[in-house]
């Protein structure tokens, strides 16, 4: 049977191969493309597609790369059986071919250049659309300027302004309504409250969420544990394991509930699963909202 090679392979068109197997865009933004991870199920698109430089990144799971890296997955094969399917697929004429690039985008390590994500400034959180914005996620503006800052960056030689939640690296979570990203160099966010016990979130505004809703207690918060992505959980666990108990908060997708029975499985006395109190949503800052909504109706 008629096989491609690896180079071939990597030059077809992302966004027509991933159409060919039935994955459409939720949105686009110039060249970006941002899906519905195809690798797990969730609500809100997190999977990118870059199609000038013909790669992807899925924020769920902190993992990207070329047409080959996302087959291997995708399929569950070794690349040899890939190249063989993807072979059928040569003819069709939606496949443009390019010559690939060897950078990345935001959360990945990049060459450098004007593709990296460029901190420029960072200030109080003041900017009118970036406040509601907070609002609608509903945080309180005094919470949210507590941890997060006001973030001017480039990308793609163009300026961005967005939230900023930095890390313990010093790299940043980027977001505002209409963009979803981090600068470089990735890594967890550890808030030590000096206390015994520690809870686990995904990504930040969970831990807003968090903050908000306890925000009236008298006693100090218990130590917070922000991934940002969950391919930090596993290589976060000697950090877990040094508390009594472990909280999870985690989200209720696919990915989000797998690294939850695994932690189970580690140590059920230690490990506790406490998104029952969000059961019926994706999120904490989704319960959150829907939460505010409900009480405005009562």
């Amino acid at each position: 049977m008629l096989k491609l090679s690896c180079k071939e392979a990597r030059e077809l068109d992302l966004v027509d191969y991933l159409a060919s197997l039935g994955h459409h865009p939720q949105k686009i933004r110039n060249q970006d493309y941002w899906y519905l991870s195809p690798l797990r199920q969730e609500r809100t698109p997190s999977f990118k597609v870059s199609r000038r430089l013909n790669m992807w990144y899925d924020h769920g799971i902190g993992k990207g790369g070329n047409l080959i890296d996302f087959g291997l997955l995708y399929f569950n094969c070794p690349v040899s059986d890939f190249l063989q399917r993807l072979a059928q697929y040569r003819p069709s004429p939606t496949f443009s071919f390019h010559p690939p690039s060897p950078a990345s985008f935001a959360g990945e390590k990049k060459e450098p250049g004007e593709d990296k994500i460029v901190v420029v400034v960072t200030r109080p959180l003041n900017d009118a659309v970036l406040l509601g914005y907070i609002h609608k996620r509903r945080i309180p503006v005094e919470i949210a300027r507590r941890f997060c800052e006001e973030v001017d960056f480039l990308l793609y030689g163009k300026k961005h302004t967005a939230i900023g939640f930095q890390n313990n690296a010093g790299g940043y979570e980027l977001r505002n309504e209409n963009f979803k990203g981090s600068s470089a160099p990735k890594e967890i966010t550890f808030v030590d409250n000096h206390t015994e016990q520690i809870v686990v979130f995904e990504g930040f505004f969970s831990f807003l969420s968090f903050c908000t809703i306890n925000r009236n207690q008298q006693a100090p918060l218990t130590n917070c544990l922000v991934l940002n992505s969950l391919s930090f959980f596993e290589k976060s666990r000697p950090l877990m394991e040094q508390y009594k108990q472990v909280h999870l908060i985690l989200d209720r997708d696919t990915a989000g509930m797998n690294h939850t029975r695994k932690a189970l499985q580690w140590d059920e006395n230690k490990y506790i699963d406490r998104s029952d109190f969000y059961h019926s949503r994706k999120d904490l800052n989704d319960w959150l909202i829907h939460h505010h909504h409900s009480r405005k109706e009562s």
